[in-house]
């Protein structure tokens, strides 16, 4: 099975889990069980699976084969190359190609004048009209070669526009660009292209991210802060023929270890493997040359030897081209291929899987519940009810006075609740202070007044610094406040399962420990982007400032949205099952008492009042066994393979 058939069966394990919630949803309205923390928790799930995507980003110093590799493995049924590929830069700006079937297809092309606003690309994502929208004619490869390669296009500027620009100027060409006699240099014609095409991997939800060289990278911050992080594998392209150069160990540590915080889902590839068929080596000789590369490149890269790849993109691509099988396994490519997949779609599903096994069945626990408390109260009811038989109406009496105790005992409780609820509001408040968007907009702006108002380099350094701490010193408070919030509402859950017989059970824990993570990676990116002393010392004040809040800060504050977003699903997922239960216990204590009442009053016969509440009985347990059937649909569904072993010739 090849990687179309594997992503093609990631996408219908998806479609299956999306037709279930969906399953889901329409029972909940049918049986009139719906409520609005289950509505919005069924949307959240539908959105998280329709919105899916996997992101494989490609990153190499210039000429090492990156973009003849993408075509390789991507491409190879279209019959020639359809990114560009020659030696020296073709990928002058981070490229995306994916598929949106709500745009047309084409290449859209930021220009590189964007950079001078404080505005960053995905902000200008929004924009459409900052963007220049050229047409891609699927029908002529030649067509679409040629619209493909505006990519690559760039221009010519002065020095200081370049630096204006974001781009450092080095005479020695080392660090920087470097100007010409005429004190010209070449930068990209784009900021960042997004190609939108109707490719059948990428229909699947397949993004690739073809990034360019060390120089462009580090004009464009946020490639390593946002788009490679977020890319759930890394192909890092070397050449079989020089190995792990400095550059290249530089672009390793600086960008791609920094953006993931570790070696999760990061491959290196050695490619021009086809260097070494030079007639000369026998195979044996070759053979030993690959391994004592491959151990050189692992022991560089600390990375498992099973983790470096040589491959031969471009005979890898030649080989598709003329359906060349042995060519093909020659090339090596396959089994880069099938180290992907294995490697993207298993981790992909756990953690899709497992976002929605956690909200999922936790909605279907708490319906569960609400049921077993209904069915409580109705065999209690029953079992009243049937005590009633041949009783006197002194004895009806009795049962009347002792259910008006009961719901005046819980109305009393009830004022705990709502006492509870006014302290969970009060502290939900206190947490939001600490953790909200508010607050975190206050501390940019004080940041931002600090570093204009900055006359050394020093100074610039501890207004980052400071800001970074404080966003650190938010997220411990506000873990201090989650912390207080669980134990109130731990010993409201208990007060309730204790004096009015509801099954509570533990409400769920809630940790800010893995977002204080992801804060402490980017701190570490910005350290290696921009807190240098050679950084602080060769970019101007405006520039700097300008380059911090236009990407450390953007990316910090999506960060603190996804916690904002996270802490307020925790705090509904908290209440409501308390909330749920209360309001039915309430429910149930309401109906019994109408129900004595018209007993009482003649108004119903025992008989038919026993009657109903049997149906009643017998419906929960029709709603019990398919709420299960449902669960253990979720179950299959949730649990059915989506990888299958990859045929090597594929």
């Amino acid at each position: 099975m090849g990687m179309q058939e594997e992503l093609s069966a990631y996408g219908a394990w998806r479609t299956r889990v999306e037709q279930t919630i969906v399953r889901i949803r329409g029972w909940f309205f049918e049986s009139n069980l719906t409520d609005t923390h289950n509505d919005a928790c069924i949307e959240q799930l539908l959105l998280k699976l329709r919105d899916d995507r996997l992101v494989v980003a490609f990153v190499a110093e210039f000429s090492r084969g990156k973009s003849e590799l993408i075509n390789a493995i991507f491409f190879g049924d279209q019959g020639a190359r359809v990114l560009p590929s020659s030696s020296g830069r073709t990928t002058m700006c981070p490229t995306e190609l994916m598929y949106d079937e709500d745009r047309p297809a084409c290449v859209d092309l930021l220009p590189i004048e964007t950079r001078r606003t404080p505005t960053t690309v995905t902000e200008l994502k929004g924009q459409p009209a900052a963007w220049r929208r050229i047409a891609l004619d699927m029908s002529s490869t030649a067509s679409m070669q040629q619209s493909l390669a505006r990519v690559g296009e760039q221009r010519r500027v002065a020095m200081g526009e370049a630096e204006l620009l974001g781009f450092r100027i080095d005479m020695t060409g080392e660090s920087g660009l470097q100007p010409d006699a005429q004190g010209m240099v070449n930068v990209p014609a784009w900021r960042h292209a997004v190609i939108n095409m109707p490719h059948p991997l990428l229909r699947q939800g397949l993004v690739i991210l073809d990034t360019p060289g060390l120089n462009a990278i580090g004009a464009e911050p946020e490639l390593t802060l946002s788009l490679l992080p977020s890319a759930h594998a890394v192909l890092f392209v070397l050449g079989m023929d020089t190995g792990v150069t400095q550059s290249d160990l530089a672009v390793w540590r600086t960008h791609v270890t920094a953006a993931g915080g570790s070696r999760q889902g990061r491959i290196a590839v050695l490619n021009k493997m086809d260097s070494l068929w030079d007639g000369l080596r026998t195979d044996a000789q070759i053979e030993t040359e690959i391994a004592s590369q491959i151990g050189s490149c692992a022991a560089t890269l600390d990375l498992p030897a099973e983790r470096v790849f040589p491959v031969s993109a471009q005979k890898g691509l030649l080989a598709r081209i003329q359906h060349d099988s042995q060519l093909l396994a020659r090339s090596r490519l396959p089994q880069l291929e099938r180290a992907l997949v294995e490697d993207l779609l298993p981790a992909k599903r756990d953690i899709v899987g497992a976002a929605v096994e956690q909200d999922a069945l936790g909605m279907l626990a708490r319906t569960r519940e609400m049921l077993t408390a209904r069915k409580r109260a109705v065999i209690d009811q029953l079992s009243e009810f049937s005590d009633l038989r041949g009783k006197n109406r002194g004895v009806i009496q009795y049962m009347l006075r002792r259910v008006r105790t009961e719901k005046e005992d819980f109305e009393r409780g009830l004022e705990r609740f709502y006492a509870t609820r006014n302290v969970f509001a009060s502290q939900t408040n206190t947490l939001f202070a600490h953790l909200g968007m508010d607050a975190l907009r206050t501390r940019t702006l004080h940041t931002r007044d600090l570093m204009e108002s900055a006359n050394f380099s020093l100074q610039l350094r501890d207004a980052m610094n400071a800001y970074f701490n404080d966003v650190r010193d938010s997220l411990q408070k506000s873990s201090t406040s989650v912390d207080e919030i669980f134990s109130m509402m731990e010993a409201m859950y208990r007060r309730f399962s204790t004096e009015h017989d509801l099954r509570l059970g533990v409400p769920v824990p809630f940790s800010v420990h893995r977002y204080e993570k992801d804060i402490t990676r980017l701190e570490k990116a910005f350290h290696q982007q921009f807190n240098t002393w050679l950084n602080l010392l060769t970019t101007e004040k405006r520039q700097l400032t300008q380059r911090f809040f236009e990407t450390v800060a953007v990316q910090v504050r999506k960060h603190m949205e996804v916690v904002n977003r996270d802490v307020e699903h925790w705090l509904r997922a908290i209440m409501a099952p308390l909330e749920n239960q209360v309001r039915e216990h309430q429910k149930q204590l309401k109906s019994r008492l109408e129900s004595v009442k018209r007993i009482h009053e003649a108004t119903d016969t025992l008989e038919e009042r026993i009657e109903d509440l049997r149906q009643n009985g017998a419906l929960i347990d029709q709603q019990v066994e398919e709420l299960e059937r449902l669960k253990s649909a979720l179950d299959a569904a949730l649990e059915a393979p989506v990888l299958q072993r990859v045929d090597a010739a594929a």
